[in-house]
């Protein structure tokens, strides 16, 4: 079980590494950010550098959490951020900035929907498909 609030915390951070990556146009940022995604996927959204920091800086100045929630909806959340980076890594490879800025964007909004307002699409398209049936684990 995990505290919901980091999640925040972490689609916050995400938010400005994608938004860095806009204005930007840096391909390690988007590296940095895909690596991150890859974590949560392959390890759960509690093992992430921005979980870590999180845990270890803020954490401890709040209280408890009033509630947890189940690692499964974030951990596909983490995939479907991957899915987006590995399309903007790949329009970076082929030379394809429309590719890349789409994606990232994509990412973004995502992202900023969550750190705004605690709305997780990827957590929602989560749950859509244990509702209809589809064969989703939450688990890379």
């Amino acid at each position: 079980m995990i505290d919901p609030r980091g999640q925040r915390a972490a689609a916050a951070l995400t938010s400005l590494v994608l938004a860095a990556v806009l204005l930007t146009g840096n391909p390690w940022l988007l590296l940095v950010q895909t690596a991150v995604f890859a974590t949560g996927t392959v390890a759960g959204p509690a093992r992430t550098p921005y979980a870590w920091l999180f845990r270890t800086l803020v954490r401890p100045r709040l209280g408890p959490p009033s509630h947890l929630e189940d690692p499964a909806p974030p951990r596909f959340a983490q995939a479907c951020g991957l899915a987006f980076t590995a399309a903007a890594m790949l329009g970076v490879a082929l030379g394809a900035p429309w590719l890349t800025t789409t994606a990232v964007a994509a990412a973004l909004a995502a992202a900023f929907l969550n750190a705004a307002f605690g709305f997780c699409l990827g957590c929602e398209l989560y749950l859509l498909a244990r509702r209809a049936g589809l064969p989703v684990s939450g688990r890379a």
